[in-house]
């Protein structure tokens, strides 16, 4: 298949039969064309302190090697959006979830006012692949994640140790996804949300917008890397540093298994304890191949504790349990 192949096809959910392209991303390696996610290119001389006075993160002391994490909040502290962020000269790329492109191109448009910078799609000028699996190390010539490596095929940003992002020329994708897919196993989307979610790294979509302070989808913690508490004021601050400072938090982000496969993100979870009050949410669903569904989901500490996690309410006949599953960082 070639990448105007890859292009025209109504779904990239998955390339081939979905079952191997799941177990190929528990451990094989993999590329993937990501067609979910969208690029943001802000460019002129303020366009570091404009996003640095807007974002979670430290952007103004972001060096050209590194990659970083940060989001986007409503004054009340809710994500509007996450993102992965690198330097290319002196713009930032900032890669987020598509459909959350065009709310998130606005709402940060607002705040340019008399700022020397510029905001424009630059989905068109780009290929966004993900790669995960044992080769990872290789391409990233052995640098620590989040890290920012230029490679003959393009940019490529280490997320973890085993998966990355791959930026490249739109013009030149055609001939570097053919080669890249004689070294790894071409995947859909369904297989790289499997891979986000083994790594617990959360993604705001149109369905989650506002749902989450950042430390509900373990934003701040040190694997994820998504908060800086040394730096200004940004919008949603003083609610993300209260929360910080003040108390424990007591919801959290969890992995797990649901017995079901027709499940999105944005779905209610509940707990005894509240009744048909909903008490949290998915953040990120994929098919697993042992059958049902993969999921992030946002639940309170002690519900999780209890294994009383419910995909509907627990009145409801076809109320489902949650069954948690180990993530590859400490969350308490």
């Amino acid at each position: 298949m070639n990448w105007n192949d890859i292009l025209t096809r109504e779904s990239l959910e998955h390339l081939g039969a979905l079952d191997d392209e799941l177990r190929a991303a528990r451990q094989d390696a993999i590329v993937a064309p990501l067609s979910e996610l969208a690029l943001i290119r802000a460019s002129g001389e303020e366009a570091g302190a404009f996003l640095h006075n807007l974002l979670t993160n430290d952007i103004k002391h972001l060096l050209p090697a590194q990659g970083r994490r940060a989001g986007l909040c409503t004054a009340k502290g809710r994500l509007l959006a996450t993102f992965e962020i690198w330097r290319e000269n002196a713009d930032y790329l900032l890669v987020l979830s598509k459909d959350i492109l065009a709310a998130t191109l606005k709402k940060l448009s607002m705040y340019v006012l008399r700022s020397k910078v510029r905001l424009a799609d630059a989905t068109p000028e780009k290929a966004l692949l993900g790669l995960a699996g044992p080769w990872v190390e290789e391409l990233a010539q052995g640098q620590a994640a989040m890290s920012v490596v230029e490679t003959p095929w393009g940019t490529l940003l280490r997320l973890s140790q085993d998966h990355a992002m791959l930026a490249m020329s739109a013009q030149e994708a055609g001939s570097r996804w053919e080669t890249l897919c004689r070294r790894a196993r071409p995947v859909g989307m369904a297989a790289w949300r499997l891979v986000e979610i083994a790594h617990g790294i959360p993604r705001i979509t149109a369905a989650t917008q506002e749902a989450f302070v950042p430390q509900m989808v373990n934003y701040e913690l040190p694997a994820v890397g998504g908060v800086s508490f040394q730096k200004g004021c940004y919008p949603g601050q003083e609610v993300v540093a209260r929360t910080h400072y003040l108390g424990k938090v007591k919801r959290r982000m969890y992995r797990a298994r649901i017995p079901r496969r027709s499940i999105s993100a944005g779905a209610e979870l509940f707990t005894p304890e509240l009744g048909d009050q909903h008490c949290g949410a998915l953040v990120l669903v994929a098919p697993a191949p042992e059958g049902g569904s993969e999921c992030l989901a946002v639940a309170p500490t002690t519900a999780k504790e209890a294994d009383a996690v419910f995909l509907g309410a627990p009145s409801a006949a076809d109320c489902i349990r949650l069954e948690f599953l180990p993530l590859p960082y400490a969350v308490d």
